[in-house]
């Protein structure tokens, strides 16, 4: 909906809403009202309480209300407070998609199936297509406000299609062209056709090889797909290429924000509906799941840290630096989980491309680690010498073993941080499901039985130090 992409001016909305608190009549107030944007009025109609509302709804024209109702979060609120006709009036007169939208926030699907019922035809008809695709694909994102011509037209036939049309369709940039069996044939710039010669062929500056989609595509495809182009629109169509649709710009941006934010949940083991407005059932419901995997693997982790039970008896000051050597490793591996989720979903990676990240990947992992071992071991002896009062042989052989794990668990953690999200695409799994807490985990456990192997080998076999 517009609001995804909406920007506010505070004082028209002090102004609108001091308007509805003087003692203006009806027509008074219609025309002042009308000269503020769509948006400020949505703004301070989240503001106003409910009378002072239906005041706006009495002076507005259907039109006007369905550009503001597209600007409006929570809807569905507005909506239970006017007559279901005028819903469906306001309803009909919206974008198809934006329609969608706010039928989707009506919980009550009796009141949801009236407001359809009392739409016009064309536009029901138009929010049923639209809802008939899974919410993952780029016909559940379309609107069917478009301008459509032939391509027989003549030049100056197309200009009076073109104006016939505009009255209902405000998506007037690019004119999409179909043939004789009414098939997709190319499309139009604007610009051209008000240029064209009168008498030139309307053919001469039609673009055949135009971008287009499948409306059954999924969302994720598209926005790879298309990150070449910068057209305004692209049209949809279904499998027998008769044009259904478009998809906007602005539609791509939210669909760009969508994943984003889709993507930054499953990297905290999270589902992107969640929202301040779920209850506290739904949301525990929704977060089990990944909590309960992640209690198991960090079971594992306990039985690894038990099977060197002997070695923290022996030298229980190890137990000190544990926690330095976890939140390391899982902070690479997250960073590298972050870059490569990034790159798969903007790029097209060969093999061999793969391969350069991953290495590059480890590179970055390893010098980290060549930098953080050498300061670490400096400051773990110090620490053991000044502070646990131990000779500098131990307290050297202590920062050593933290300095060696240091090392190889940020080269493993940033390849497994590179390599688990690589290998989900390949397979075309949501790279973002390798969620930062599963990669963390992962990393944990590898970083235990390093740092404790390490210790259990230098200071307990080689050194014989205690």
């Amino acid at each position: 909906m517009a609001n995804e992409t909406r920007l506010t001016n505070p004082e028209y909305v002090a102004e609108i809403i001091d308007l509805l608190n003087q003692d203006l009549t009806k027509k008074q107030l219609q025309n002042l009202i009308i000269a503020y944007h769509a948006s400020d009025i949505a703004d301070a109609l989240e503001e106003l309480d409910k009378d002072k509302r239906l005041k706006i709804f009495e002076v507005v024209d259907d039109e006007q209300l369905s550009e503001i109702f597209a600007y409006l979060e929570d809807a569905d609120i507005y909506i239970n407070e006017i007559d279901l006709q005028l819903a469906a009036q306001i309803l009909s007169e919206m974008d198809s998609d934006d329609a969608v939208d706010v039928l989707e926030e009506i919980e009550d699907e009796e009141i949801k199936d009236q407001i359809l019922e009392m739409m016009d035809e064309e536009s029901s008809e138009d929010v049923l297509l639209i809802q008939s695709y899974d919410e993952d694909t780029i016909g559940s994102m379309m609107t069917t406000n478009y301008i459509e011509i032939h391509k027989d037209l003549s030049i100056k036939d197309a200009m009076r299609a073109l104006t016939a049309q505009a009255k209902d369709n405000d998506n007037v940039s690019t004119i999409y062209v179909v043939d004789e069996h009414d098939k997709f044939y190319g499309a139009i710039d604007l610009k051209d056709l008000i240029i064209a010669r009168e008498g030139s062929p309307l053919e001469n500056i039609i673009t055949n090889s135009y971008p287009t989609v499948y409306a059954d595509a999924l969302i994720s495809h598209l926005l790879e797909d298309l990150k070449d182009y910068s057209e305004d629109s692209y049209p949809v169509l279904d499998r027998d290429d008769h044009i259904i649709g478009i998809i906007t710009a602005t539609d791509i941006v939210e669909m760009v924000e969508d994943e984003l934010v889709d993507d930054y949940a499953k990297l905290g083991g999270l589902t992107s509906e969640e929202d301040l407005s779920e209850s506290i059932f739904q949301s525990v419901k929704k977060r089990i799941p990944w909590l309960m995997i992640l209690l198991i693997l960090g079971l594992g982790i306990s039985s690894v840290v038990g099977v060197f039970e002997t070695v923290v008896q022996k030298v229980p000051l190890i137990i000190c630096f544990q926690s330095l050597i976890l939140g390391m490793a899982g902070n690479v591996g997250t960073q590298s989980l972050a870059v490569t989720v990034r790159v798969l979903m903007v790029e097209n990676l060969t093999t061999k491309e793969k391969f350069m990240h991953v290495l590059k990947e480890v590179k970055i992992g390893l010098t980290n680690g060549l930098l953080l071992a050498t300061l670490s071991i400096v400051v773990v002896t110090a620490y053991i010498m000044l502070f646990k009062i131990n000779d500098i042989k131990f307290s050297l052989l202590i920062g050593l073993c933290v300095a060696l794990a240091l090392i190889i668990t940020l080269i493993v953690s940033s390849l497994m941080g590179t390599l688990v999200p690589i290998t989900f695409h390949s397979i075309n799994i949501d790279p973002a499901v390798a969620s930062g807490p599963l990669i963390t985990t992962l990393n944990d456990l590898v970083a235990v039985i390093v740092y404790y192997g390490l210790s259990w080998l230098l200071i307990i076999q080689v050194f014989n130090m205690v």
